[in-house]
């Protein structure tokens, strides 16, 4: 078996390689570099899932970032049990062909319970009164204190909201390397996030994103010389593309102006009441579930989206089975915007009746992604103040509701979750060796046997 080490650099594209990525673009040149097609929806779960699995979302049902749970009545987002994830793993497949074999699993998604011998994952400690602290959940339990003593707290505000940054990165790729020394896994996943903030904060031709590309690169090429030293093979790859986006679609509140959405009110604030909506969409990034209650409204639901600025095309059952995503996790309709657009989750038509986690980074109690999650509200008076005095109150015991998001989606600048349509916009795949790539483009459900070849070739 051949050590392996996959580096999964979101957000990287073939138009973003150049001189800004010199590690990178050295590997691609000394190796080979391939154009990746992505799946439907090119999102981080459904991606990871079709990479660790070789199947597609109706095969492994994860069939967005997260979905309506039709059993308990609840919309989720980001759950970490593997046991979501159907189909064998890469890892398992390779202790099939060799029981030595090990695995670590370094935050890629769905990181909790799987069977990989040693996973590194983000899990904040929730206390009751509301305080939400930074950790990780580890495999073994011990690794964690190994790591936390080594490495210092996992930066988890530095993972993702406004203050998201290389320090995240940073540290991941330090664990990545205290474990490959430390465990010696015959395969090594390792997630590094940095481009996915600024790519949608400010857009892929922001001159300030070569800033981010010099800094992921830099770590990058300290991982890949480290491994490449000790005989390692390696593979680059990423997810998706992030392509410009100039406004949203506010596709649940078309939804409600048609009186198809129900709302709680509970103390003038409104909530999403998903079980008792005719019918309602779980937004994510350039695609939305609309779940629809009554089969005999489907049609009817349909012809509403189809005609709403800033959709491209709604699939139905038949559409559904054609893109792979003929799954009972899937909404009965799937919208997916046009290329210069996302969708948002707001539910509301009334900024004061917004729900008190809309202006706080939440990823689980939100019904839907939020992008501006990355941004505080320019709107609050003196914002650092207002920033320091929430945190203040943290550090002092006192409850505290961290509501400094702003409700403005203009904001955000980058997407994804299309199929790009030109493949240097697209997601890549390269290797330090050139001959275990075909020579064309790679399917994301390719990656399976890609990385295998790797480890067993």
């Amino acid at each position: 078996m051949h050590r392996t080490v996959v580096l999964n650099v979101v957000g990287l594209t073939g138009e973003l390689l150049g001189d800004s990525t010199p590690n990178l673009k050295r590997l691609a040149r000394e190796g080979v570099m391939r154009p990746l097609q992505a799946v439907l929806p090119a999102v981080t779960c459904t991606v990871q899932s079709t990479f660790t699995t070789g199947l597609l979302p109706s095969g492994h049902g994860c069939v967005a970032n997260g979905w309506y749970f039709r059993d308990i009545a609840e919309v989720n987002l980001w759950r970490q049990a593997n046991q979501l994830v159907a189909g064998e793993k890469i890892w398992e497949a390779a202790r099939r062909r060799d029981p030595t074999f090990t695995c670590a699993k370094l935050f890629w998604w769905y990181n909790m319970y799987s069977s990989a011998d040693y996973a590194v994952t983000p899990r904040p400690i929730y206390w009751a009164d509301g305080l939400k602290l930074p950790d990780i959940y580890t495999e073994p339990a011990s690794l964690r204190d190994e790591l936390v003593c080594r490495l210092g707290e996992f930066p988890l505000f530095n993972f993702w909201g406004p203050n998201a940054d290389i320090r995240s990165t940073e540290w991941i790729a330090r664990c990545a390397r205290h474990v490959y020394d430390t465990r010696r896994p015959t395969l090594t996943l390792v997630y590094l996030p940095h481009l996915d903030y600024n790519l949608q904060r400010l857009g892929p031709g922001d001159p300030a994103v070569e800033k981010d590309l010099r800094a992921v690169d830099a770590v990058c090429g300290e991982l890949i010389e480290h491994v490449r030293k000790d005989g390692a093979r390696v593979l680059v790859l990423s997810e998706y593309g992030i392509t410009p986006v100039t406004g949203a679609v506010h596709i649940n509140r078309a939804l409600r102006e048609q009186g198809l959405i129900r709302v709680r009110v509970e103390r003038g604030l409104e909530k999403l009441d998903p079980g008792a909506s005719e019918a309602f969409a779980v937004a994510d990034h350039q695609i939305a579930h609309v779940y629809v209650r009554r089969p005999e409204r489907i049609d009817e639901v349909k012809s509403l989206l189809v005609k709403l600025p800033g959709v491209d095309f709604v699939l139905d059952g038949e559409g559904k089975r054609a893109a792979g995503l003929d799954h009972p996790r899937s909404g009965e309709l799937v919208a997916v915007s046009k290329k210069d657009r996302w969708f948002t989750y707001y539910y509301w038509t009334d900024d004061s009746k917004a729900p008190e986690f809309a202006r706080t980074v939440d990823i689980h109690r939100k019904p839907g992604y939020d992008p501006v999650e990355l941004f505080v509200d320019a709107g609050l008076r003196l914002p650092p103040a207002h920033v320091a005095w929430r945190l203040l109150k943290k550090k002092l015991g006192f409850r505290y509701l961290m509501d400094v998001i702003s409700l403005d989606a203009s904001l955000v600048k980058g997407s994804h979750g299309r199929v790009t349509e030109s493949a240097r916009e697209g997601p890549l795949v390269a290797s330090t060796d050139a001959s275990l790539l075909p020579n064309r483009s790679v399917h994301a459900a390719d990656i399976k046997e890609i990385v295998l070849s790797h480890i067993f070739d």
